[in-house]
C-alpha cells in the first residue's frame, strides 16, 4: 500500500466550464473581469463620497482606457520582459491570450499610458487619476494571483512547510507524483500581500487623508514603493520563471524602477485640485 503524500497535490482545473481541449471559460479570464468590476465599484465610491471631481460617466471612460492599457501592456510586457526570444521567433504568439502570460510590470506601463491619455482628455491631473486607480488596483492583483494558483503556474521554491503544495506541472512530464517535491504556494502569498494588504493600505489612505485632492501623486508614490517591497518579498519564495538579472529575479529587478518612480512622485511638487465650479442656476424665462 502506497503511503499517503505529506502534501496536497494540486489538481485544480483552469476551467470553470470546458468546451474542448483548450477552449472554455477560464478562471484566469474571470479573474480579470472580477478585478475590473471591483475597481469600477471602488472608483464609484470615491465619486459618491466627493473625493474626485470625476463623474460616474468619466469613471466609465477611465475604466475602458484602463482595460485596454492593462491587457495590451501586460501582454507586451510578458514577452518583452520574460520571453523576448519567443516574441522575435513567433510574434503571433502574443495573440494567444487563452494560453495566459501577463506581466504586472507591463500592465503598470499600459496603465501609465492610459492615465496620460485620460488626463489630457478629461483635463484632470494625471496624478489624481493615478491615485484613484492605485487605490483599486490591488483588487485586480488579488484575483489575478488566485487565478495563478488555480492554474498551477508561477509556483514557489521547494519547501517542506506543512502548507507546501505539490505542483505536477513543475516536474518533467511522467514523473511519479510521489517523487515531485512540494513547493511554496507563492501565488497565495502574493494574493495576500500584493492584493489584500495593499488594498487595505491604499483604501485607508484614500479614506483617512485628503491626499486625493490636496496632494495628487502621493498615494501613487506610496503604491509603487509598497508594491515593489511586497513583490520583492514574494519573489524570495517564488521559483524564477526567467533568467536572473544581476543576481536578482526579474520581478525584483524591475521593482527597483518602481521604487525610483515612487520616490520621484513623493518628492515632486504637486498642486491641489482646483475646486469644482459651483453650478449656476438657469436664468428665469421672461
Amino acid at each position: 500500500m502506497t503511503p499517503p503524500l505529506a502534501h496536497w497535490v494540486h489538481d485544480l482545473s483552469p476551467f470553470l466550464i470546458r468546451f474542448g481541449e483548450s477552449f472554455g471559460i477560464r478562471y484566469y479570464g474571470l479573474a480579470y473581469l472580477a478585478g475590473f468590476a471591483a475597481a469600477w465599484w471602488l472608483l464609484t465610491v470615491h465619486v459618491r463620497r466627493g473625493r474626485t471631481p470625476l463623474s460616474n460617466e468619466r469613471i466609465g471612460d477611465l475604466m475602458t482606457a484602463l482595460v485596454v492599457g492593462v491587457l495590451v501592456g501586460g501582454r507586451l510586457g510578458y514577452f518583452l520582459f520574460y520571453q523576448p526570444a519567443t516574441l522575435w521567433r513567433e510574434p503571433l504568439e502574443i495573440l494567444r491570450v487563452w494560453d495566459g502570460g501577463m506581466a504586472s510590470h507591463g500592465g503598470f506601463l499600459g496603465v501609465a499610458v492610459a492615465l496620460w491619455w485620460c488626463g489630457r482628455a478629461f483635463r484632470v491631473s494625471w496624478r489624481h487619476l493615478g491615485d484613484l486607480v492605485v487605490t483599486a488596483a490591488p483588487a485586480g492583483l488579488f484575483f489575478g494571483r488566485l487565478a495563478n494558483f488555480i492554474n498551477g503556474e508561477l509556483w514557489g521554491k521547494i519547501s517542506d512547510a506543512p502548507w507546501a503544495v505539490v505542483f505536477p506541472a513543475s516536474a518533467v512530464p511522467g514523473t511519479p507524483v510521489e517523487l515531485i517535491p512540494a513547493r511554496h504556494p507563492s501565488q497565495l502569498y502574493a494574493a495576500a500581500l500584493e492584493g489584500l494588504l495593499l488594498l487595505a493600505l491604499l483604501q485607508t489612505l484614500a479614506a483617512r487623508t485628503d491626499w486625493l485632492s490636496r496632494a495628487p501623486g502621493r498615494i501613487s508614490g506610496v503604491f509603487l514603493i509598497a508594491y515593489a517591497i511586497v513583490r520583492s518579498i514574494t519573489e524570495i519564495f517564488r521559483e524564477p520563471d526567467a533568467g536572473l538579472i544581476l543576481g536578482l529575479s526579474r520581478g525584483t529587478f524591475y521593482s527597483i524602477f518602481l521604487v525610483l518612480g515612487g520616490v520621484a512622485l513623493l518628492l515632486a511638487p504637486s498642486r491641489p485640485l482646483a475646486a469644482p465650479a459651483p453650478l449656476t442656476p438657469p436664468a428665469p424665462r421672461s
